[in-house]
């Protein structure tokens, strides 16, 4: 266990910066492979809706930044005018009773539900949650029969208990941090880096660029060969739990999004999403 890394990631399923961050994920996960071991803990941002309008958010202030951030990142955001605020404890919820089965179960329902939220549904909202439980491979009754019971109540508050108490390292980086009423949380996503062998740690708060990402892995864990890039898209979409963004699979690739579309059209399905959308295998 010498080079192997635990990687608690904080975010949260409404959270904009966090889905603009999964192609820099996607690449981490890509180059790590097994040797890395993946710990969601949500921040848990919005009770209800009325928190955000309180913070002085609107539908409109949203829209302007999902569409400035799909723009720069290259997730697929629909730009229809959404109707509502969303809040967020709803779907943590539902990713918390997900993940009482197995890690990889949370990690699907989170992005089944960061799909949907960012294609314009409610997530707040049973539907929409049931939906993407169908998405993740889950039964939707017992998500929904889980997220209900206190443990799931209780395991959500210790995560958002966590994300309120930033690492002595993360409190040096100020800037990557968020204020709320007892101090400072970690904003999304972040991410705490930890070497098995000796519990050695760095944090890596808030949005960064993936340099930062690779000096932490190089630092801890310098006798780990970073996997190569992959040989073609369908190497990705092979690899992939589910489907990919044109960005996410560019950044496992290490390539531009325009170098692979051609290649992709050849290989795999496509979802519109917005301007852009996902790829699956065709077969």
């Amino acid at each position: 266990m010498a080079d192997h890394l635990t990687i608690t990631h904080y975010t949260d399923p409404i959270c904009p910066f966090a889905f603009s961050a999964e192609p820099l994920l996607r690449r981490l996960e890509w180059r790590l492979d097994t040797r890395a071991t993946w710990r969601i803990r949500l921040v848990g941002l919005a009770e209800s809706v009325d928190e955000l309008t309180r913070r002085g958010l609107t539908p409109q202030v949203l829209d302007a930044n999902f569409a400035r951030l799909g723009d720069t990142y290259g997730m697929p955001v629909d730009r229809t005018p959404r109707e509502r605020l969303v809040a967020s404890l709803p779907a943590c919820r539902a990713v918390t009773a997900a993940g009482f089965s197995s890690p990889e179960r949370a990690t699907a329902m989170l992005r089944a539900l960061r799909v949907r939220h960012f294609a314009g549904e409610l997530i707040d909202e049973s539907p929409a949650i049931r939906g993407a439980a169908v998405d993740a491979g889950l039964d939707p009754d017992e998500v929904e029969r889980m997220a209900g019971t206190p443990v799931a109540t209780d395991t959500l508050a210790d995560d958002m208990e966590a994300a309120r108490r930033p690492s002595p390292e993360a409190l040096a980086q100020l800037e990557r941090l968020a204020e709320w009423a007892g101090g400072l949380r970690y904003t999304c996503p972040s991410l705490e880096f930890e070497r098995a062998s000796d519990g050695r740690r760095i944090a890596a708060p808030g949005f960064q660029p993936r340099e930062a990402y690779d000096m932490a892995v190089a630092n801890l864990v310098p006798r780990i060969e970073p996997r190569p890039a992959p040989g073609s898209v369908r190497e990705v979409l092979d690899w992939a739990p589910f489907p990919l963004a044109t960005a996410e699979i560019a950044a496992v690739c290490d390539t531009s999004a325009a170098d692979i579309r051609e290649e992709l059209r050849a290989t795999a399905h496509f979802t519109a999403v917005g301007p852009d959308g996902y790829w699956s295998l065709t077969s």
